[in-house]
């Protein structure tokens, strides 16, 4: 039988192959610093002005950051149709209050 030569592509091929092979993989990039977060807000400033989901009016809760009189006015839908909040996690049930926006206002509410 007759050898077959590998072609000038074969050889192409593996030539590229080796020098990536010999290559560093990724260069790591120094990350950019994020800005420092906020200061805490301090527990017993939000105490005085904690709103209780559960007793809240719709003026009350139109007072935390974020809350419009649309949202206030599902807040105390769902209270009048499901019942007190037990936890104030909870409030992440009424359509409009996502992870995010109840992170903002988690300090300023209750569910007492």
């Amino acid at each position: 039988m007759k050898r077959r030569r590998p072609s000038a592509l074969t050889g192409c091929f593996i030539l590229c192959w080796l020098s990536l092979a010999a290559a560093p993989a990724c260069v790591k990039l120094p990350r950019a610093r994020l800005p420092a977060p906020p200061p805490a807000v301090a527990p017993e400033t939000t105490a005085a002005r904690r709103v209780s989901l559960n007793r809240a009016t719709r003026a009350e809760l139109e007072q935390l950051p974020g809350v419009g009189p649309a949202l206030a006015a599902r807040v105390v839908e769902h209270r009048e149709r499901y019942g007190h909040f037990r936890r104030a996690e909870h409030l992440m049930l009424v359509r409009g209050f996502g992870e995010r926006r109840f992170r903002r206002i988690e300090p300023f509410v209750t569910a007492e």
